[in-house]
């Protein structure tokens, strides 16, 4: 019997060396904002409990803002993606162009409306805080909030640059931008002994930098994708229908998310101090686990975006399962790095015995979990949003993350008594529920008929 008859796939969008040159980037920016992350984490408690309180008080909104623009800007690189495939260079610029405008404006007026509602935000959401904290989260958000346009500029210009599967262009950008941030942190903590502000101001000064080099760059002429030069602006409100056909229900998707952790936070602080710690060191060390994942699902909104615009679903279903197994292999490996340097990590955060137990029994848990179900429940709706059905992808995730992440949350972990472990079994358990779902929607191929632009 005759094996299969070898497919030419000369004529594919994306060879072996587009994707290597895409991906890697991806990976590195993401782990260097892991990093970063950490690294201003540990900066800002020099200065004090205080001050780390009212930081991260403050960073659970940015964070949420920031959602935001990365769900717009994904709206904006999916159809700019598929006028690709399309071979309509002047409507993917014209994509981009939309994008960069509609973003400015919604991030403009985000951060009038901040100051405007300063008061309420201090008092109203973050309740009744100590003094001294509010003192902190005053001058952090008066500082931070400027740099929330610039952050959404960054967002959407490096959006397109990976639309272009050009995505050195915004890891180089990238490392600019974290190299002054937390430069800028270490003399003014360190060598200035500045507070809160010794905070802030590395993070409004590194976005504004960002922003202005992601934007330049787009301006550039002769490349796949550039920005009109016009500071004449018409919005053209179909395409912007188009954007927000993904960027609402995505946006939707991780406010709900960022909610939901809020949530399942509180009950693990009900479970005592060794809980809460660790929760947070495994929290820590997730984000690792998954960073590859993470990195390779932006890659797939480039690749499947250009195969959907194109109509050639061939090459849609080609590159799924070639970006899946990648992301598998990645996890593979990057698992299995953590868990045998597990033991220097925790030694590095002196854990009590039982915190240190318990973040092993997490940790252990997790990766082969990752290993196992986390490209099924994370690589395949990153397919879905670029082939438009972005709306699926939210309610199968929402509602898999009431029901199972936070319900299953306080039935695991508070009435059956497993703790904060019962928490992360929940969050598991809410995986298998989007993987299940997920591939039931794969299978029917009814999101082969949502594409954007026609």
């Amino acid at each position: 019997m005759r094996g299969k008859e070898k497919v030419d796939r000369s004529g594919y969008l994306f060879s072996s060396r587009d994707l290597t040159a895409l991906l890697i980037p991806l990976v590195i920016e993401q782990l260097l904002s892991v990093l970063v992350g950490m690294a201003d984490s540990i900066m800002v408690a020099n200065v004090g409990e205080a001050a780390v309180s009212g930081v991260s008080l403050v960073d659970n909104i940015m964070v949420l803002l920031i959602n935001v623009f990365s769900a717009l800007a994904t709206g904006g690189a999916v159809v700019a993606g598929q006028y690709l495939g399309r071979k309509d260079k002047e409507k993917a610029r014209q994509a981009a162009t939309q994008l960069i405008w509609f973003i400015t404006i919604c991030a403009v007026v985000i951060t009038v409306l901040i100051y405007l509602c300063k008061s309420w935000i201090l008092h109203g959401v973050f309740g009744k805080i100590e003094e001294d904290v509010m003192r902190h989260a005053d001058i952090y958000l008066m500082i931070v909030a400027a740099s929330v346009p610039f952050i959404a500029l960054y967002n959407g210009g490096a959006a397109i640059f990976r639309t272009m599967g050009n995505s050195e262009v915004s890891m180089r950008v990238s490392v600019i931008m974290n190299i002054i941030n937390v430069t800028g942190n270490a003399c003014l903590i360190y060598g200035l002994h500045r507070g809160t502000e010794g905070v802030a101001v590395p993070t409004l000064i590194s976005r504004m930098v960002a922003a202005i080099l992601i934007i330049s760059l787009l301006l550039r002429p002769g490349q796949t994708i550039s920005m009109e030069r016009n500071l004449h602006y018409r919005p053209d409100w179909q395409m912007i229908r188009n954007i927000l056909k993904v960027g609402i229900p995505n946006g939707l998707e991780n406010s709900m998310f960022q909610l939901g952790k809020i949530i399942v936070l509180s009950l693990v602080s009900t479970f005592g101090t060794y809980a809460i710690a660790a929760n947070a060191v495994s929290n820590t060390i997730a984000s690792f686990q998954v960073l590859p994942g993470m990195a390779i699902a932006l890659g797939v909104t480039t690749v499947i975006a250009r195969c959907v615009g194109a109509g050639d679903y061939e090459q849609v279903k080609y590159y799924t399962k070639k970006l899946m197994i990648i992301t598998y292999l990645s996890m593979i490996v990057t698992n299995t790095i953590i868990l045998f340097v597990l033991p220097w990590i925790l030694k590095a955060y002196h854990l009590s015995k039982l915190t240190a137990s318990t973040t092993t029994q997490i940790v252990g848990f997790y990766a082969i979990c990752s290993v196992l179900i986390w490209p099924l429940a994370f690589t395949t709706p990153a397919v879905f949003r670029a082939a438009g059905d972005a709306r699926m992808c939210m309610v199968i995730s929402v509602v898999s993350m009431w029901i199972f992440r936070i319900i299953f949350s306080y039935i695991l972990g508070q009435y059956f008594g497993m703790g904060v472990f019962g928490v992360w079994v929940a969050m598991i358990i809410d995986w298998v529920a989007r993987s299940v779902c997920f591939l039931l929607r794969f299978k029917s191929g009814k999101w082969k008929h949502e594409a954007i632009v026609s």
